[in-house]
């Protein structure tokens, strides 16, 4: 029995961009050593020096000419490419998230509505922006003159009516390029798209589309709307709806972070408490560097070790008041490691803090009762 057609309502109203870096860690590392750029670079452990442990969190093009593609086992990138151009380095995101706050700085110049995906890409709803500029074609042209000559880094950058839209935008213009997606060729670009580079489809899902003969966005577009439900739920109708080049979901803005953390990866591992206890205080002081520059502060002190065969494990504590100094953080993250059950020998230490609220947000003591 055919299901009810839900109707499809199309807001082509907004401007949103997706602003998305070109390989952005392999990016920075070129830029700190432009050595690498000659090199097929892979940001991942070297698993000859990890017991064939690691896996890749991104490459550089050299590299993806090969296959390597991040979430795949470093082993995988030893094999496909000459061992003769090949370069693991291990990632730095103490220097990756720095760098991303700087783009993001870049973002809150332009609008206040703009949703981090990620410390390389984010999306931006630039239909009322700051620069006052009704071009949406201006507005990418700004953003990625000023990334380039504050960062030295590229971007690639979508824009359409939606969300979905310019991600998708962005991924065609790859690397350092522009796409403008109008609505009324929305479904024409969709339609020649491989369902694989379709933003949201899974693997699995690619699997069940190729059994029912699915293999293009225009392919996509041929489907019944009660089929797509009846065989993927609600994910089918929002695919349903994709192909067709609507989504009318929002740019989230403006999120209170949930966590601020820092952690640190050690070539050579700690090896006495002496050492962890002052890259905690070392990762304490980061934290509320974080916190203070936010805005924001916490109750809740987690800390996180790993040790050189891969055992993690990690403790809590909170607090009946905020967090008030880097010294609290370093004195509950401490008394946190004492309290843990790991043989030394760790290749890795984390300290965040949780249960944040504003600066604005205070807790008053009521004296209900005079003394």
């Amino acid at each position: 029995m055919a299901l009810i057609e839900i109707p499809l309502v199309v807001d082509a109203s907004r401007k949103i961009l997706h602003v998305d870096m070109d390989a952005f860690y392999a990016s920075v590392e070129e830029r700190e050593h432009p050595e690498y750029k000659k090199k097929a670079l892979v940001i991942a452990h070297d698993p000859r020096k990890h017991n064939n442990h690691g896996v890749v969190t991104t490459a550089n093009y050299n590299a993806r000419k090969y296959g390597v593609n991040s979430a795949m086992p470093s082993q995988k990138a030893l094999e496909l490419i000459p061992k003769e151009e090949l370069l693991f380095t291990d990632p730095n995101f103490t220097l990756y998230r720095q760098v991303s706050d700087q783009i993001h700085d870049i973002f809150k110049d332009v609008t206040d509505k703009y949703q981090t995906v990620a410390l390389d890409e984010a999306y931006l709803d630039i239909t009322e922006n700051k620069l006052h500029e009704p071009s949406a074609l201006k507005v990418m042209q700004y953003i990625q003159t000023r990334i380039f000559k504050e960062t030295n880094l590229t971007c690639s950058i979508g824009v359409s009516y939606n969300k979905f839209l310019a991600k998708m935008g962005s991924e065609h213009a790859k690397p350092f390029g522009r796409s403008l997606i109008l609505p009324e060729f929305s479904v024409e670009f969709l339609a020649d798209i491989p369902i694989e580079k379709f933003n949201g489809i899974g693997k699995n899902m690619q699997s069940k589309l190729h059994d029912l003969g699915i293999y293009t966005g225009r392919d996509l577009q041929a489907i019944d709307q009660d089929i797509m439900i009846n065989d993927f739920g609600k994910w089918g109708f929002i695919m349903f709806q994709r192909c067709r080049g609507i989504d009318n979901s929002e740019v989230e803005a403006n999120q209170i972070r949930k966590s601020v953390g820092k952690e640190q990866t050690y070539n050579k591992p700690l090896m006495t408490k002496e050492e962890v206890y002052k890259q905690l205080n070392l990762l304490s002081q980061q934290v509320f560097e974080i916190l203070s520059n936010n805005n924001l502060q916490g109750k809740t002190v987690v800390i996180k070790a790993r040790t050189t065969d891969f055992q993690t494990v990690s403790k809590r504590k909170t607090l009946n008041n905020y967090l008030s100094s880097q010294l609290e953080i370093y004195n509950t993250a401490q008394e946190l490691f004492d309290e843990l059950d790991i043989e030394l020998e760790l290749r890795l230490v984390g300290v965040t803090v949780t249960t944040l609220d504003e600066f604005g947000f205070e807790e008053l003591p009521l004296k209900l009762f005079e003394d």
